[in-house]
């Protein structure tokens, strides 16, 4: 996945510690029986704080992935989740300090071959890097909190994909659990989908994929929490059929009438084929449906997955046959 290659981001005050004790080790190793024996130890003590620092900074804006080159559905995530624009700024804060630091170093070594006292000289340069370092501290904690929350984002791939939609508690984790490698969380109580689940199965040697949407709720999209602006874009960009599921029984808490406004409202924003598929039918009859089944008992359940497969474009290019 894009984000796992995110190394962890030390606090200012472990760079520091990290910096520094390799300093003082590459001082260790030089004997001191001159002025100039001196001034190489001092020179090799900074240079050696400085390359640690600076390196540090450059791996961790180098290992974030360039946002414009990232897919159109990780982009929208990243941004729900940590802010896309923030988290540039954040990474440009680092590579300020980091050109910052590697200046002063050299400047510092410069009036190092030149003072009366190179120990004196490095201290002062150590003090600089140190307030810069220390100025970004809030920098390093806001992308390593970012990096946690990426590192956390489902794989999801570009290949032929079913998005499941619908209110919450109508059998959307239950589907997906029974034609998919899928175990989402399945309880009795709505919003028990906290992220996109993502499943995986195999028909005619194509891997295909099926996703576990959060429950989207019938309010306008600026109203939507987080977790339901992940299925949005999980429509968007994913999705080349949905299964939107209602519940004509109404035990999941929601009238028909409200599950098929919220049916009418995804048709006009996302243009992909839908199957509708009445779910719950071992205890109710089918709705206004394509398709009926019980996600319970299994009854239905494989029949439209085929009708679902059969209604994805054959062109669509992500589908390529398993090997091996």
């Amino acid at each position: 996945m894009i984000f796992e290659k995110i190394p962890t981001i030390l606090t200012s005050e472990e760079l520091l510690d990290k910096a520094f004790r390799r300093a003082a080790r590459a001082r260790k190793g030089k004997k001191i029986v001159s002025r100039k024996s001196k001034e190489k130890a001092e020179e090799s003590m900074l240079l050696t704080a400085s390359n640690i620092l600076t390196d540090n900074l450059s791996n961790t804006v180098r290992k974030f992935p360039s946002f414009d080159q990232v897919p159109p559905f990780y982009r929208d995530l990243a941004d729900i989740i940590v802010d896309v624009d923030q988290m540039r700024m954040n990474l440009s804060s680092l590579q300020w300090a980091g050109e910052k630091i590697k200046d002063l170093s050299r400047k510092y070594v410069g009036i190092m071959r030149t003072s009366e006292d190179p120990t004196v000289v490095r201290k002062q340069a150590i003090g600089r890097i140190s307030s810069i370092i220390n100025s970004i501290d809030k920098n390093l904690r806001f992308l390593n909190d970012a990096r946690n929350k990426l590192r956390k984002l489902p794989d999801i791939d570009m290949g032929p994909s079913i998005v499941v939609a619908g209110y919450p508690n109508v059998g959307k984790s239950s589907f997906v659990s029974h034609v998919s490698s899928a175990k989402p969380e399945i309880a009795s109580y709505p919003f028990t989908t906290k992220g996109l689940a993502v499943g995986h199965f195999t028909r005619n040697s194509i891997r295909y994929q099926v996703i576990d949407t959060p429950g989207l709720l019938d309010r306008p999209l600026e109203e939507r929490n987080d977790i339901e602006l992940q299925a949005i874009s999980a429509l968007k960009h994913v999705g080349k059929v949905m299964l939107y599921i209602i519940d004509p029984s109404e035990t999941c808490g929601y009238t028909l009438d409200k599950q098929m406004h919220l049916l009418d409202g995804i048709k006009k924003q996302f243009s992909m084929p839908v199957l509708v598929v009445s779910n719950k039918t071992d205890i109710a009859d089918a709705g206004e449906s394509d398709m009926s089944m019980s996600s319970l008992t299994g009854y239905g359940v494989d029949s439209v997955l085929d009708r679902l497969v059969e209604m994805i474009p054959s062109e669509e290019p992500g589908m390529i046959a398993e090997t091996g």
